[in-house]
């Protein structure tokens, strides 16, 4: 079979069935996160937007551990999830949060078309809106700026992830970034120069520990309450 047979082969299929944590998870909105997960399995793999491998894995490594990143969250939350890609981590954590306000960031047609399908599917368009652009765009920036959190899933280097979020971030504002089992190593690596990017504190918290299909560790980079950030080269998302 060759790789194009194999990924119209994985666009036809379903995503396998919710494990047992995603009951706890997503409660009495578990049927929206299994559509959603459908949705990934067959539609998300045809456009290309998660390979055929990642269908056996989708709730373990997508989106329950994107679903726990609400326990840092409060009440009414506005968040924006930058690079959002397939929607993660920011559409499970609107459905298992739908007090939660979540602005989808992505600069790719493909994946603004499919996050609007989504969002549209799962009647979530109240509290999810989809922006297409890049994080450090003076547009995004202006529509986004002064958020109270940020998120970001596998996006780039902490360092770089930081210089384009940060100005998306109010004063005290705080960055989300999940990095899996390398978070504290990229603290170490980058802490110094993010500080100096206008950081006033880094720590790393592994949250969802009650289950090992829930675990996740998370970096929170939170902007200084003073001062204005230091003017930083362009990036890109």
């Amino acid at each position: 079979m060759t790789p194009a047979d194999d990924r119209g082969a994985a666009a036809t299929s379903s995503a396998p069935a919710a494990p047992p944590a995603a009951t706890s998870i997503f409660g009495a909105r578990l049927e929206l996160a299994t559509r959603f997960a459908d949705r990934l399995a067959a539609d998300g793999v045809m456009r290309g937007l998660i390979g055929p491998r990642e269908v056996p894995r989708l709730w373990e490594r997508h989106l329950l551990n994107s679903a726990v990143v609400t326990d840092l969250l409060p009440v009414g939350a506005r968040v924006v999830d930058v690079g959002s890609g397939a929607g993660l981590p920011g559409v499970p954590m609107a459905i298992r949060r739908p007090d939660l306000r979540v602005d989808l960031v992505e600069p790719m047609l493909r994946r603004t078309d499919f996050l609007t399908d989504v969002v549209a599917e799962l009647g979530l368009a109240d509290a999810v809106r989809v922006i297409r652009g890049r994080a450090e765009e003076m547009t995004v920036r202006e529509q986004l700026g002064s958020a109270d959190w940020v998120v970001a899933r596998a996006v780039a280097p902490l360092d770089r992830l930081v210089k384009w979020c940060l100005p998306l971030l109010a004063p005290g504002g705080r960055l989300l970034a999940l990095k899996g089992v390398t978070a504290a190593d990229e603290v170490a690596e980058h802490g110094t120069t993010i500080r100096s990017m206008g950081a006033s504190a880094l720590d790393v918290q592994r949250i969802g520990e009650a289950d090992p299909h829930t675990a996740t560790w998370v970096i929170v980079v939170q902007r200084s309450a003073t001062g204005r950030l230091p003017q930083a080269r362009k990036g890109r998302v």
